[in-house]
């Protein structure tokens, strides 16, 4: 049967209607901006003075407060004038390495629950009781599989996802990524952002992250990192 008139003019405007929800549900998804960085973000020790601290270093946000205004978690074991401050001082990869993981030993803990990661920062001490940071494959506290971590370059501007980002303390693990590894920026999840020079390879990355269920529930870390980025060969 041939279609005329007003049939052909509707039929017309609904194959165009299809076409471009057709398009529109068929097209790529956005890439990310920026050259991915793949190598070790060395890290600089942190180091503190009455101003604040420099370098590489967390603070933990109570529940209720903010990154800008706090209030702030003291930390009783740290060096700093101000205890919300626990410096950071690199491990024996010297920092984050990205495109992989750097999960720790196994077991991750002693008898008394100090954490014994050392790859990215030494262990810290975090009221009597050390903590250690680890990039995890798989989320120990919901099973998920995780993303290496990536940071990308984009003049000078970076981004880019740490969720696989695990603080591990009293036998317990807090993830401390961003994005969660659902995807979502609970509470006052930042995403990752920060500078980069090209020339000379110096940077600094920071976000935060809220801590989901235990002891620390609601409470988030501020996390600032800082010094040279080296390309892997």
């Amino acid at each position: 049967m041939k279609i005329t008139g007003p049939s052909l003019r509707i039929a017309a405007v609904g194959a165009l209607i299809l076409t471009i929800l057709t398009g529109c549900g068929s097209s790529e998804e956005e890439k990310p901006a920026g050259e991915a960085l793949v190598g070790t973000f060395q890290l600089d020790p942190g180091h503190c003075d009455a101003k604040g601290a420099t370098g590489s270093y967390f603070r933990m946000i109570q529940p209720g407060g903010t990154v800008e205004k706090g209030g702030y978690f003291l930390n009783p074991d740290s060096k700093c004038p101000d205890q919300s401050y626990s410096v950071a001082i690199a491990g024996t990869d010297r920092g984050l390495v990205t495109g992989t993981f750097q999960p720790g030993p196994d077991p991750a803990f002693n008898a008394r629950g100090d954490a014994l990661a050392g790859q990215i920062t030494r262990p810290g001490t975090f009221t009597a009781i050390k903590f250690a940071i680890s990039t995890q494959s798989v989320d120990p506290g919901t099973g998920e599989k995780l993303p290496a971590p990536e940071v990308r370059n984009d003049d000078g501007k970076l981004s880019g996802q740490l969720t696989a980002w695990t603080a591990a303390w009293n036998n317990l693990y807090f993830n401390q990524g961003s994005p969660k590894p659902d995807g979502t920026t609970e509470g006052l999840t930042s995403p990752v952002v920060g500078t980069y020079d090209e020339e000379s390879g110096r940077f600094e990355l920071s976000w935060s992250s809220t801590i989901e269920g235990g002891p620390f529930d609601r409470f988030s870390g501020n996390w600032h990192l800082e010094g040279t980025f080296v390309a892997s060969k």
